[in-house]
């Protein structure tokens, strides 16, 4: 739908009145709906504060060993290629492969006891992200909303202008956009805002030239333009809704979408978008690749007002060569965490920005031959024990939950569940995890089954 406004007009620098705005038709050119959102603020069933969560989401699994749970003294088929260095806190321990995180481990909470039993990609993803078992391999289709998208419906933005839930450079689950990432019933309104769906997927290694946000390019003046040149049309179907609605709806739904024309053609969301605008040594300390570049965004949002933020850093499925495909990949790692919890901390937000890393299983504690054709070995699937990293968002830092025992094959100290996790994030950002929301076919389902957060940290 489409309407102009009369009223006081304030042009932005395409010279188009924002109180004149286009509404649907000019949505569609961003892939933006938020008027769902906008609705639930203005009901007052969103509590704001001014927390937010940045996920950094290792698709394809990331090993436990090879991260925050390293077995220096296992049997070399377990411990694998790389030892364990001492941290910045005294008895805390990772990778060798992480010095960075060593030198930070002051600011981070070390998961080590995590567990869920699966080994499927599309199940141990979807419990990750939504704190449910549901899909699998079998039966892809989302069941439950991320919690993402529940951050994004009951919390909203941060500040009005920006969107409340983004991906970069794309939120996906094992190759599927958004994945288990996606808003399932509550709507697609909650879905992440897919910032560049065409250029996405970036390996560690992808040293192509990164295309700026489509939200940049997609307020030109000539999409305007054309889009100015359909309104005669939408106007007039506009006027037939009218003419049917009687409860008033529509001129509730009116106001929505003009807020979410507003954050498109207002400067707040281009401006936070535009990461030109950074120091290029602060870039530099990121990182120049696409692992480095969108960490550094995610900052750039949270700080103008984004709540929830997903950095993807995929593919983590070593099933051979587990020295060389972790090898890249975690330095990559190691450079632009610490750096965003750095920037953080200099400043001030900290304690305001949950970051967790994690991704949808660990890999098998005793190392394989590798795969037919690549004799190189690697690790398979495990669902018994998963790493995660916590840091911000007020947490206690410098701690380590759970054990597992000597070669990492599953807990043997606070055996942990994805509830848990989520349930702690939904604790740091304000939500009430009991709270229930109708699935498709109208039941009242609570936004966890379990929904003890890891208070020791808390």
């Amino acid at each position: 739908m489409l309407e102009l406004q009369n009223g006081q007009k304030r042009g932005n620098c395409q010279g188009v009145s924002r109180r004149s705005a286009l509404k649907a038709g000019f949505l569609g050119l961003t892939g933006l709906t938020q008027a769902d959102l906008f609705r639930m603020q203005a009901e007052g069933a969103a509590r704001k504060t001014n927390k937010s969560v940045i996920l950094i989401w290792l698709d394809g699994g990331p090993s436990q060993l090879e991260t925050y749970d390293p077995k220096p003294h296992a049997p070399m088929e377990y411990r694998g290629p790389w030892g364990a260095i001492s941290t910045n806190v005294p008895g805390m321990q990772c990778s060798e492969i992480l010095p960075m995180h060593a030198q930070h481990a002051d600011k981070m909470v070390f998961i080590r006891s995590l567990h869920h039993g699966t080994g499927d990609h599309f199940a141990g993803a979807h419990w990750m992200l939504t704190g449910r078992h549901g899909s699998t391999s079998a039966d892809k289709v989302q069941k439950f909303p991320s919690v993402g998208s529940y951050v994004s419906r009951i919390r909203g933005e941060n500040k009005t202008g920006l969107p409340a839930y983004v991906g970069l450079p794309a939120a996906q689950s094992v190759y599927i956009y958004p994945g288990y990432q996606g808003s399932a019933y509550l709507g697609q309104s909650f879905n992440p805002f897919q910032v560049n769906d065409q250029q996405k997927y970036l390996s560690a290694k992808y040293t192509a030239p990164i295309k700026p946000p489509q939200i940049l390019a997609n307020v030109a003046a000539d999409q305007v333009e054309r889009s100015l040149s359909r309104f005669d049309l939408l106007t007039k179907i506009d006027g037939l809704k009218r003419e049917v609605d009687q409860t008033g709806m529509m001129d509730s739904f009116d106001r929505y979408q003009q807020q979410a024309v507003d954050m498109i053609l207002g400067g707040e969301a281009r401006e936070a978008f535009d990461i030109e605008k950074e120091d290029p040594k602060l870039r530099d300390r990121y990182g120049r690749g696409p692992w480095g570049h969108y960490t550094l965004l995610a900052r750039r949002l949270v700080e103008s007002g984004v709540t929830f933020v997903t950095v993807d850093m995929p593919h983590w499925d070593d099933h051979s060569r587990i020295k060389d495909g972790h090898g890249y990949k975690l330095p990559v790692v190691d450079r632009a965490v610490p750096a965003l919890l750095d920037d953080l901390s200099l400043r001030g937000m900290l304690d305001d920005v949950l970051v967790v890393v994690m991704g949808e299983f660990g890999r098998t504690p005793r190392l394989n031959q590798g795969q037919p054709g690549i004799p190189i070995p690697g690790r398979d699937h495990w669902g018994n024990a998963i790493s995660v990293m916590m840091a911000g968002g007020g947490l206690q830092g410098g701690a380590i939950v759970g054990k597992t025992n000597d070669k990492a094959e599953h807990p043997i100290e606070r055996a942990l569940t994805p509830e848990n996790i989520l349930a702690t994030v939904y604790h740091v950002m304000g939500i009430d995890p009991t709270q229930t929301f109708l699935d498709h076919s109208g039941r009242p389902i609570p936004i966890l089954p379990n929904n003890e957060p890891i208070r020791e940290i808390l």
